[in-house]
């Protein structure tokens, strides 16, 4: 089953795509009608992952009902992922197996099994579509990153480009965030309209901007690329949720920025990224218990190597509902998680003093410098001053500790 190829590309050589095929498995006959309408929950979901094609239905029916050569299918069906699975009954239960496999070397990217009572079907129809949305696509967007490295330097187009950048933008902090940028301008001037670019850039601009001295032409270039990002893919979660946070942090336009994001939300709802990026938003805008939420849904969903934004969002919830225990422990994951991010360790320093634990709180101080030496707190809250009754108490807390002002 699968995807319709975009007029005028060929397979396998869009500059902002990649391709995949979901193949027949085995249905056992005696599964209910409900159960094996299960791919087409799987094909819808991969659908709304804008980056990825999928290919059309009728594409695969000459797998049906044989074993799949994923190499094989992968080489006739011209895609480089393969989503296969199988449907088994046993009494009043049924047993949705799935895996998605890189077709060149056969290496699995993602499997889970679902066991449910024939009555939850369509439970399990909508957990299946979240579950592509929450953990299939970041799977997907780690395994194509690898796929970028691997490729010559002159070989490389707009959407190996953007892969390439992406490890560096997700560091969170300025320097890298140049290393990042400087493939990014690569990849817009040869497709001056990829929204994922742009938004890629706009949180690269963000970073610089926060956390690099507040710059007013990185502010500027900051909201062009956000705004850039909202014109070109008003279709793409992930575009839509990085760029709703960049302008919330940037211009402190928390109202336009949930807008965007939740507008993102509606397309995936299980977002990990949409809901970390609101979740920090709500926080910086005084809203916990919306914040909270967000957070742990994105927890949920979210794959491990992007749990610091989810981490980041929860201790800034916390600390807003005066939770200053759970806030320090929130800022101690997302260290964990991102050990180079200085904004977490920050927020858990405050806490920790809030919560009289100032030996602790000296020490993640002491952290916070290493990472970011330039660091002050004047610059910090000036930076973040969104709320001043949010910002200023925070401000007071690593005043306090000894931090620079």
């Amino acid at each position: 089953m699968g995807i319709v190829r975009r007029p005028g590309v060929e397979p396998m050589t869009s500059p902002t795509h990649s391709y995949s095929a979901i193949v027949p498995g085995t249905t056992d006959s005696r599964a209910p009608n409900s159960a094996r309408r299960a791919p087409q929950s799987a094909r819808r979901a991969l659908s709304r992952i804008k980056w990825l094609y999928v290919i059309a239905r009728n594409s695969t029916f000459v797998y049906k009902g044989r074993a799949v050569d994923v190499k094989q299918a992968g080489r006739e069906l011209d895609v480089r992922y393969v989503l296969e699975g199988s449907l088994r009954k046993a009494g009043n239960r049924v047993r949705v197996t799935a895996q998605l496999i890189e077709a060149e070397g056969g290496t699995h990217v993602w499997a889970e099994r679902y066991d449910r009572p024939i009555g939850d079907i369509f439970d399990l129809q909508d957990e299946l579509t979240l579950n592509v949305i929450g953990t299939i696509e970041p799977s997907l967007r780690h395994a194509e990153i690898e796929r970028a490295k691997r490729k010559r330097p002159e070989n490389l187009d707009a959407y190996d480009l953007y892969l390439r950048a992406q490890p560096f933008a997700q560091v969170a902090m300025p320097g890298d965030a140049g290393k990042a940028l400087a493939l990014l301008d690569r990849a817009l001037a040869l497709e001056p309209d990829y929204a994922a670019a742009h938004a890629s850039a706009a949180w690269c601009y963000e970073q610089r901007y926060m956390r690099g001295g507040l710059r007013e032409e990185d502010k500027a270039a900051g909201l062009h690329h956000a705004r850039a990002a909202i014109e070109a893919g008003d279709d793409d979660a992930a575009t839509l949720a990085t760029a709703g946070f960049c302008i919330g942090l940037i211009a402190h336009d928390y109202t336009t920025a949930m807008e965007v994001i939740d507008r993102g939300l509606t397309l995936a709802a299980s977002s990990a990224l949409g809901l970390s990026f609101g979740s920090a938003i709500l926080g910086h805008a005084g809203e916990a218990d919306r914040a909270i939420d967000y957070a742990e849904r994105a927890l949920h969903y979210g794959p491990l190597d992007m749990t610091y934004l989810s981490y980041s969002g929860l201790a800034l919830a916390r600390y807003v509902a005066g939770n200053f225990t759970e806030s320090a422990a929130a800022g101690s994951r997302a260290a964990q998680a991102n050990p180079r991010f200085s904004y977490p360790q920050v927020v858990q320093a405050a806490a920790l003093m809030q919560a009289s634990r100032t030996g602790e709180a000296q020490a993640v101080a002491g952290r916070v410098l290493e990472i970011e030496p330039s660091f002050t707190v004047n610059e910090f809250v000036r930076a973040h001053t969104g709320r001043a009754e949010i910002w200023d108490p925070m401000g007071d807390a690593p005043r306090r500790i000894g931090l620079p002002l």
